[in-house]
């Protein structure tokens, strides 16, 4: 039997978690600031991914947003124009932290894309595993046209995406990305139907979250883990990942379940 709870972390983020398929929900909650990452949203993300970090019930996590017209707009600038160079340094650290705690989230994440999702809201939406995007959004990086450059991974992960060059352009050029060609060019992964974009990224979490537990975390650590090292030193990594679910109860389950032809019932030990 599925039971959904909800929490708020501080004034602008929610976390729904789904006990039946253990599907987590975080909700950038900020709707009438179209999300616009202030302090203290940033400040909420990163104790929400803290809690959802350690929460291993969760096998996965859809990132969203309770604005329709909006993921997130990026930075809040009014809040920006406000602080002093002082006051821009004192917030920084909790800035990058909210950023690397969605970057750092053990299981698979997903993120569900509408309306703009500019500078540090994609940032957000790249911090997640996989994009899924409708047809209303809007993406891009445009911190140079405003005298920064992205400073929430956007510099790191974009070509992790789309390679050097294309990032390049993107953020050189400060452009607004529109649906079609974001997925055309891998700045998401799936394009959908206006207004499915949250329906489509719980249903994909859902299937994933149908697998062991142990197994999830134990490949996104090895993928995470294998960025940008050379072919040797990943194959390292992925065998010790491949160590950690060799000999547990998960793996021991998924091979009996599987020779029963029944439905595992992960012990995610």
């Amino acid at each position: 039997m599925s039971t959904v709870s909800e929490e708020r972390y501080g004034e602008w983020i929610v976390v729904r978690r789904d006990t039946g398929t253990h599907v987590a929900e975080l909700v950038l909650d900020r709707p009438k600031a179209m999300n616009a990452v202030s302090a203290g949203l940033a400040a909420d993300l990163v104790e929400a991914c803290t809690a959802l970090g350690g929460d291993r019930t969760m096998r996965a996590t859809v990132l969203s947003s309770s604005n329709d017209r909006a993921f997130c707009v990026g930075a809040d600038l009014k809040e920006r124009n406000a602080l002093s160079d002082a006051d821009l340094s004192r917030h920084r650290p909790t800035a990058r932290a909210a950023y690397t705690g969605v970057l750092d989230l053990p299981m698979p994440t997903i993120a569900a894309v509408h309306g703009f999702a500019l500078g540090g809201g994609f940032e957000l939406a790249l911090s997640c595993d996989v994009i899924v995007a409708d047809t209303t959004a809007v993406v891009g990086l445009p911190e140079v046209s405003v005298g920064v450059i992205p400073g929430g991974g956007g510099t790191q992960l974009l070509p992790r995406r789309v390679g050097a060059a294309r990032a390049a352009e993107l953020i050189f050029s400060a452009r607004r990305v529109e649906a079609a060609e974001a997925r055309e060019i891998g700045l998401v992964d799936e394009l959908v139907e206006a207004a499915e974009d949250r329906a489509e990224a719980l249903a994909l979490a859902g299937r994933i979250a149908g697998n062991s537990p142990v197994g999830l975390r134990a490949a996104k650590r090895a993928l995470r883990t294998g960025w940008g090292l050379d072919l040797w030193a990943g194959l390292e990594i992925e065998d010790a990942a491949w160590r950690t679910v060799a000999f547990s109860g998960d793996r021991t389950e998924g091979v009996a379940a599987f020779n029963e032809k029944r439905k595992p019932q992960w012990p995610g030990e």
